[in-house]
């Protein structure tokens, strides 16, 4: 999706229109799976998975080929995918080109999906979520029920990682 720009085609500020598209979907597909409130930081860490899954992934969204679009970004955010090294390569892309566009002039300055997108990257890199220690071998309890503060080893994890099979869930639930 093309930049649009607020005042017309001559000046103004440009319009993120790729990314508030990416991020709108991200966001219904979320509320629609019903998995968690929208207040919280997993539904954040979700909705950034989600979001930059389809402003990465190139083609149109809409029309007759939303199923087949939907099947690709089930595919992308499946577990055991490649999905962090892809995010990476396709912003490493983005980049270059907008590098080369402009060699440092203002034409070559990042766009404002760029910038949202980047940012939403370094902000799931960077936050770290507390949750369920998956890889941690329990017993499993006995005697009494447990409580649900204890309901075994948590770990601090990049918020992609948590985000990004709550994505994917979501979108088998939508």
């Amino acid at each position: 999706m093309r930049q649009e720009r607020a005042e017309g085609p001559g000046g103004g500020l440009l319009v993120p229109m790729a990314w508030m598209r990416a991020e709108y979907i991200a966001d219904e597909l979320l509320r629609g799976g019903h998995l968690m409130p929208p207040s919280t930081l997993e539904y954040r860490a979700g909705r950034g998975a989600l979001a930059l899954t389809i402003f990465l992934s190139e083609g149109p969204v809409g029309g007759e080929r939303a199923a087949r679009r939907v099947a690709e970004w089930r595919s992308l955010t499946e577990y055991g995918s490649t999905w962090r090294a892809w995010v990476c390569e396709r912003l490493d892309r983005l980049e270059a080109r907008a590098f080369e566009l402009g060699a440092g002039t203002e034409a070559g300055q990042r766009t404002p999906d760029l910038e949202l997108a980047s940012a939403t990257w370094r902000w799931l890199e960077e936050t770290e979520l507390l949750a369920p220690d998956l890889d941690a071998v329990v017993p499993p309890a006995r005697g009494g029920p447990r409580r649900p503060e204890h309901e075994g080893p948590q770990a601090w994890t990049p918020a992609w990682q948590l985000g990004l099979p709550l994505g994917h869930l979501a979108m088998h639930l939508y």
